[in-house]
């Protein structure tokens, strides 16, 4: 037996979760309510009924929450934007921010966003995990995943790992920040006539404005 064996964890990236406050969730709420009828689904790979840009009122969501969690990442983990091939330094701004509207049978592939970080946020779940993977498609199955939320990402062997997000409501408020290249499915829940809707966005550098 050697006498010293160290353990070495190489660094990796992860995401930020978080719970919105009640304040955070009626602003998104509002806007969410004042949607024009512009489609935002051309931009988007999502397998869904609807998807519709959301405006952020007076850079409200990006100055309280934003922007606190992109320097919250560089501090905890990296600084993604510096990784960018530009000359200068630039500032984040909110690139993107849509609502999605998913209904039963519905998904999104694997997948992942422009950018340099993305997030999601779960507004309403009218599912529980534990009921939908009592579906008989997914009773015997090895890797039940009706209605999961899952992050897709390689290990040290260059295989394919997964973290899962199991939806239920009381994961209504979570949002999740993460790097915009980590790849990502929504599985479809069944037997369900409400529709499931989140928000998600894209955070990137401003080239036009220079530090």
């Amino acid at each position: 037996m050697p006498s010293q064996v160290n353990l070495i964890h190489p660094p990796n990236l992860g995401w930020l979760e978080l719970k919105l406050t009640p304040t955070e969730m009626d602003f998104l709420w509002e806007r969410i309510g004042e949607c024009t009828d512009e489609s935002f689904k051309p931009y988007l790979v999502g397998n869904i009924t609807e998807s519709k840009s959301v405006s952020d009122k007076d850079d409200i969501f990006w100055n309280n929450t934003l922007l606190p969690l992109c320097q919250m990442y560089a501090q905890n983990f990296s600084n993604l934007g510096s990784l960018i091939p530009v000359t200068n330094s630039h500032p984040y701004y909110l690139q993107s921010m849509w609502v999605n509207y998913q209904q039963q049978g519905e998904f999104n592939p694997l997948h992942d966003h422009g950018g340099v970080y993305s997030f999601v946020i779960w507004m309403k779940i009218p599912t529980k995990h534990s009921e939908q993977n009592q579906n008989p498609i997914a009773a015997n199955s090895l890797s039940p995943h009706i209605s999961n939320f899952e992050f897709v990402y390689k290990d040290i062997n260059g295989k394919n790992q997964e973290f899962i997000y199991q939806m239920s409501p009381d994961l209504e408020g979570t949002m999740l920040f993460f790097p915009s290249t980590l790849q990502h499915i929504v599985y479809p829940f069944f037997n369900c006539d409400e529709q499931r809707i989140s928000i998600s966005g894209n955070v990137t550098i401003d080239t036009s404005v220079i530090l």
